[in-house]
């Protein structure tokens, strides 16, 4: 184990968020607000431990797989706890628990809260919580790859390890161009959305706050009605934003090269677009009774579906009262996620159709014992060791998801209400039903709870494995 490596690529991330914190503290400055010295404190901490940590830089810069997973891991775990720190000390959240809840919760890009009232929260606290899906949306390690002064290795071992899907591959030969280009990207379209939304007259603050949101899909409102006391124009935007978002960012890199044609033939994308048009139509039907007009129930059906399979988590209505076959629709949305490489949570469209494709497979084997039968997805053969990472990630997600259930269900709420909640936080979504719904929030679980949903939030935004791996004690012996 690199130990030297780890150390620095930490205490990078120390200094970082340091950096990342003046958005809040330039915000509570600019709003004169008491808070603003809970993150000038938290500033001061975290530079004058990551500049410690960064003070030598390690001889030997190059570490493999296992080093990747375990520093993205605990990059993962030290920036949700320092963050944590300016809502313990302004006293906004004095629970540290639940302080690490809302923090894990939203650089996750989960957007399940334990507030009940976040509309007396300062601003400068409302621009952090939103601000941690920015950040947490293309991912911590994707932003250190772009400004990290190291050579070596390491790169494609840190993306692999953070980010979603699968399988992960370059854009262009060298890893830090990669994730410069994901950046822009990323950047581009927040941007954009910036720009729709003042057009649409929404003030500046609650605009960067739903754009941040959006972008990550994370689903942090600053409302208490969410995006539900919005007009109608912010609410359409925020739906299609939502799904661009959810949209794997290699799709927009072939556009800005011109290859339209190749970016339209990728089956994930197909098949996203294809789960969500059904889902909105079968709910329309499902749930035309609830609103004045067709119009009307299209959009706000479009925009829960949006939001649910891209895990984002806002909401325009309480569609926990909507009917059992519609909830029905939305918690398998839940499972399903957006495309892998986007910024979206979920198992990811891509895994369901290889799982599809390798069950065709086996049943044509079962039928015609010796045909020679190859998955494929966009014409290309997929690896053995693809499916093999697959099948695993769901083997080790169902022990999780189960295991979080039966120790979330101590707390003795419904099994509604244990089961949505798991899977709202696993996926990175929010909301779940009963008494996890879009109008409730998460404060009803105990302490013990509350640690098995945050260790959930952060398999689940990490695909799982580096968290496994960072508890496996093999993986801190020397070899």
């Amino acid at each position: 184990m690199n130990y030297s490596i780890i150390r620095y690529i930490l205490g990078w991330i120390l200094t970082i968020s340091s950096g990342l914190m003046m958005i809040p503290l330039g915000t509570g400055i600019f709003y004169q607000e008491k808070e603003t010295a809970a993150f000038v404190i938290t500033i001061l901490v975290s530079c004058v431990i990551g500049i410690a940590l960064t003070r030598k830089k390690p001889q030997n810069q190059v570490f493999h797989n296992r080093e990747g997973f375990v520093t993205v891991a605990l990059s993962w775990i030290t920036l949700s706890l320092i963050g944590s720190i300016p809502f313990v000390i302004s006293r906004t959240i004095p629970n540290p628990i639940d302080a690490l809840f809302e923090t894990v919760s939203g650089f996750t890009t989960t957007g399940a809260s334990i507030l009940s009232d976040v509309e007396v929260l300062p601003r400068c606290m409302l621009i952090w919580r939103s601000f941690t899906h920015w950040i947490g949306g293309m991912g911590v390690l994707v932003f250190i790859l772009c400004i990290l002064p190291l050579t070596g290795g390491y790169q494609m071992s840190l993306m692999k390890a953070e980010s979603p899907g699968p399988s992960v591959s370059r854009l262009v030969p060298k890893v830090k161009s990669t994730a410069i280009i994901l950046y822009q990207i990323y950047f581009v379209l927040t941007l954009l959305q910036i720009g729709l939304l003042l057009a649409g007259g929404l003030p500046i603050f609650d605009t960067l706050c739903t754009a941040f949101g959006t972008a990550g899909t994370g689903g942090f409102g600053v409302k208490n009605s969410s995006i539900g006391g919005y007009s109608v124009y912010i609410q359409v935007v925020t739906t299609v934003f939502m799904i661009l978002f959810g949209v794997n960012f290699n799709i927009y890199f072939l556009i800005i090269m011109k290859k339209v044609k190749a970016a339209l033939l990728v089956e994930e994308l197909r098949y996203y677009f294809l789960v969500i048009l059904v889902a909105i139509l079968f709910i329309s039907i499902n749930v035309r009774g609830f609103f004045s007009s067709i119009g009307q129930t299209v959009q706000q059906v479009a925009f829960q579906v949006g939001s649910i399979i891209t895990t984002t988590g806002f909401s325009t209505t309480d569609f926990d009262q909507w009917p059992t076959f519609s909830r029905t629709i939305l918690v398998l949305l839940m499972f399903c996620g957006a495309c892998a490489g986007s910024t979206g949570g979920g198992i990811k469209v891509s895994r369901f159709v290889m799982l599809a494709k390798t069950v065709k497979k086996e049943i044509q084997i079962y039928l015609h014992p010796n045909a020679v039968k190859k998955v494929k997805m966009d014409g290309k053969m997929i690896s053995h060791e693809v499916v093999r990472a697959t099948n695993i990630f769901l083997v080790v997600y169902i022990f999780i998801f189960t295991l979080s259930v039966l120790l979330v269900s101590i707390d003795n709420f419904d099994p509604t209400t244990n089961f949505t909640a798991v899977a709202a936080t696993i996926n990175n979504i929010g909301p779940g039903l009963s008494r996890v719904g879009p109008t409730c929030n998460f404060a009803l679980f105990s302490p013990l709870s509350k640690l098995v949903l945050i260790f959930d939030m952060l398999a689940g935004r990490l695909e799982i494995m580096p968290l496994v791996i960072l508890l496996v004690p093999n993986t801190w012996k020397k070899f």
